[in-house]
């Protein structure tokens, strides 16, 4: 069996302990502080963010540098604005021989950086690192629950992957191995953009036709990003791409679809991010997709809409127009 260490208490990183140490695995739980450690430890359970769903006798909660000795496997799966200020905070306890897994769907705001980027540029020796990025449609409640799900591992280093794979896979939660990892993150990332827009789509009740075309549309135009950034177009047919973006733009479960709905509903930003306990990873991609999408020559018309629907320069309504007022042009 292998050592686990999953750096962030989130729900997805809870569900992935849980179910990583289901399989008899080792897993250390990192969590910020010692007191959300003990606490997490003595109730056996995330109540905050995965509630009636106890860890494994083989999972544990950690607050201390420990948690990484003897790992085989370091997870992160924190919120991505935070990634940076995480890696650097525990890089120097992560072995250099533990393979390094980025569970984050996002890109830096400022810098457009993907998550992998930030990994080789903070851990220490990071351009000799095996790292890897795991995405696809992954609701964490549905696979806290042992439902069926696929997923995917990228990196450019396929011993890595495999390894990572082997470790991870199992009856109910199957994970492919894909080299593409520029392709998978910027698919992982991009697609919360689209489901803003699919919640507004459900919020305004303009129907399936709208619905589809918005998100065959939006696939196109995320697409176009991750293509001029070095993606390979065959990643966004797949389930990093097309996949994930199905889910995230279809469950009532998906955290940026429920944005898309409030805003549709008229309630103010900041008056949705206070309701909720969790990131809604898109928000923040939004404008770090239109920086990157700037200087990589990119038109981004669904982005950009979004982007003035969140910062209240124009209604949902509005946005409609907008896009469906656009000079016609070929598929």
């Amino acid at each position: 069996m292998s050592v686990v260490t999953v750096v962030g208490a989130t729900s997805w990183g809870t569900t992935l302990g849980i179910i990583i140490a289901r399989q008899g695995h080792d897993v250390r739980l990192l969590a910020r502080t010692e007191d959300e450690a003990v606490s997490l430890e003595s109730r056996r359970e995330n109540a905050r963010f995965v509630p009636g769903f106890p860890f494994p006798d083989s999972m544990h909660a950690r607050a201390d540098a420990d948690a990484f000795s003897g790992a085989d496997l370091a997870i992160l799966a924190v919120p991505s604005h935070t990634l940076r200020e995480n890696i650097l905070r525990v890089g120097s306890d992560i072995a250099p021989g533990c393979i390094v897994v980025s569970a984050v769907k996002g890109l830096e705001l400022n810098t457009g950086r993907r998550m992998s980027e930030i990994l080789r540029e903070e851990l220490p020796n990071g351009a000799d690192r095996s790292i890897c990025a795991l995405s696809g449609p992954n609701l964490a409640s549905e696979i806290v629950r042992g439902m069926p799900a696929p997923t995917v591992i990228a990196s450019p280093n396929q011993e890595a992957a495999l390894q990572t794979q082997a470790i991870i896979n199992s009856s109910v939660f199957r994970v492919y191995t894909n080299a593409d990892i520029v392709g998978v993150e910027f698919c992982g990332a991009l697609k919360n953009i689209i489901a803003l827009g699919a919640g507004i789509c459900d919020g305004l009740d303009l129907g399936d036709n709208a619905k589809s075309g918005f998100m065959t549309r939006g696939l196109a135009e995320i697409a176009r990003l991750g293509i001029a950034a070095g993606a390979s177009p065959t990643t966004f047919a797949g389930l990093a791409g097309m996949g994930d973006l199905v889910a995230t733009c279809s469950s009532v479960l998906s955290r940026n679809h429920y944005v898309g709905e409030q805003l549709a509903a008229g309630k103010s930003l900041s008056d949705i991010r206070s309701s909720m306990q969790n990131v809604a990873e898109g928000v923040y991609t939004t404008s770090a997709a239109l920086e990157l999408a700037h200087r990589l020559d990119v038109e981004m018309p669904i982005t950009r809409v979004t982007q003035d629907v969140l910062t209240g320069v124009i209604s949902a309504a509005e946005a409609v127009h907008h896009l469906m007022g656009r000079h016609p042009t070929s598929e």
